[in-house]
């Protein structure tokens, strides 16, 4: 099998270790003593990397002392990070982007720059986030407790590469589909910003009911016939739940480390009899997903456009509206109010979390149902676009997962690669 896969490799392509092609760096032993908790210079650890892009929060650092000497370590967009310890070692690799300057390089990291007369950076992107850099990089990690990797191990990985001209084409199709990814990723981001400024006009500020009457309540005055009532009265938590012994082949996974603010960074296609114990949440169309763990990361989204096999961590709490729609409850959990109340109801001081009844005893302002229908009319249109684009993303990025290896082993030639892109672009 192996054999046949190296006869497809085109005659002008060429087998390298990524040492021979590029340059390889770490980054400085900062104490972390001297770290500062705000500033302008990020430094990239080993945390920040997660499986393609870098991760900012509360728990970033910063370094505000003296540059000298220590220029080599400051990073450029375009660099290639990896993360060289953890137990994520292998997929906590990262491409520097332009809103991830300016940053400097901590130990234990490793760069990774083409040498530019022999290897393009984009192309060696593409072969390092993948499945075949994971499985080399589980094959030569060393260490139980706390994987690692040197290096040389990095740069002893074997990679075939095609001449130049072709590499960049190769990155072009391939980044291709990661941009218009990346765009609706953002018109998404965009969308809920919307939402979310809606919601607190009508519900927080009350902007549109100024003229009328109000009255209290514990939560402040609110416009009279409204009413303070608890998420378990006008939705369910963690009502739905797949059998361990559920006749499922194969499942889409969601864990926590795939979810940022708002957006599923990774969904992971896996056999259920090989799945976590902890996949067990089933998810439906308008369930708002929230990280029971540290809530100040705000890792939550709207479950909208994902396939009926799409299962979540128990590590989440899946809150299903009932009398209430989506478009109104979804942006209340998103409300700064609503996050200080979960952060100031987390318990563990390493590893702070809620439960779900954190989540059904959160309390919030409902309208008439009159008022709901009409918000209803105006911010339902801003999720049915944004599952349009997640559903969009879908079909993009299996089309990238079955390209990319093709592409990068010569299996798949540029001009048909190029030809099926035109198709779907």
């Amino acid at each position: 099998m192996l054999k046949n896969k190296q006869q497809l490799m085109p005659e002008n392509w060429k087998t390298y270790k990524l040492g021979e092609v590029a340059n390889l760096s770490t980054g400085f032993a900062f104490k972390s003593k001297d770290y500062r908790y705000s500033g302008e210079l990020k430094v990239i650890r080993g945390k920040n990397i997660t499986e393609g892009y870098l991760r900012w929060g509360d728990d970033s650092r910063y370094w505000n002392n003296s540059m000298k000497k220590l220029d080599k370590y400051v990073v450029e967009e375009g660099d290639i990070v990896i993360g060289m310890d953890g137990s994520k070692i292998g997929k906590n690799r990262a491409i520097v982007r332009s809103q991830d300057l300016p940053s400097i390089l901590a130990q234990r990291v490793g760069r990774v720059n083409a040498k530019p007369k022999i290897a393009e950076q984009k192309f060696l992107w593409q072969l390092i986030n993948n499945k075949i850099f994971e499985e080399y990089i589980d094959n030569v990690k060393t260490g139980t407790s706390i994987p690692h990797i040197s290096l040389t191990q990095i740069g002893n990985f074997e990679i075939k590469l095609p001449p130049l001209q072709e590499q960049k084409t190769i990155a072009s199709i391939l980044s291709a589909l990661d941009d218009k990814i990346k765009l609706n990723l953002q018109m998404n981001q965009t969308l809920e910003k919307m939402s979310i400024a809606l919601y607190k006009h009508w519900f927080v500020d009350f902007g549109p009911f100024q003229d009328g009457e109000f009255v209290d309540s514990e939560l402040g005055e609110i416009p009279k016939e409204w009413e303070v009532k608890k998420i378990k009265e006008v939705a369910e938590v963690n009502s739905k739940s797949i059998s361990k012994n559920a006749k499922v082949k194969i499942i889409e996974y969601i864990d926590i480390a795939s979810v940022e603010e708002g957006w599923v960074e990774n969904i992971k296609p896996i056999l259920f009899s090989e799945a976590p114990s902890r996949a067990r949440r089933i998810i439906s169309d308008g369930d708002i997903v929230w990280s029971t763990v540290r809530p100040n990361r705000k890792s939550r989204f709207l479950a909208l456009g994902f396939n009926n096999r799409t299962i979540v961590s128990t590590g989440f709490a899946v809150t299903s509206p009932k009398t209430v729609p989506y478009s109104f409850l979804y942006p209340y959990t998103c409300t700064e109010n609503f996050v200080d109340y979960l952060i100031s109801r987390a318990t563990g001081s390493s590893y702070p979390a809620v439960t779900g009844k954190v989540f059904e005893e959160a309390k919030l302002v409902v309208p008439t149902q009159n008022i709901l229908e009409k918000f209803n009319e105006i911010a339902e249109p801003l999720y049915l676009q944004f599952s349009k684009n997640n559903i969009e993303n879908q079909t993009l990025t299996q089309l990238r997962d079955t390209l990319l290896p093709k592409l990068i082993s010569g299996e798949v030639r540029v001009k048909d690669a190029e030809k099926t892109l035109s198709e779907i672009l």
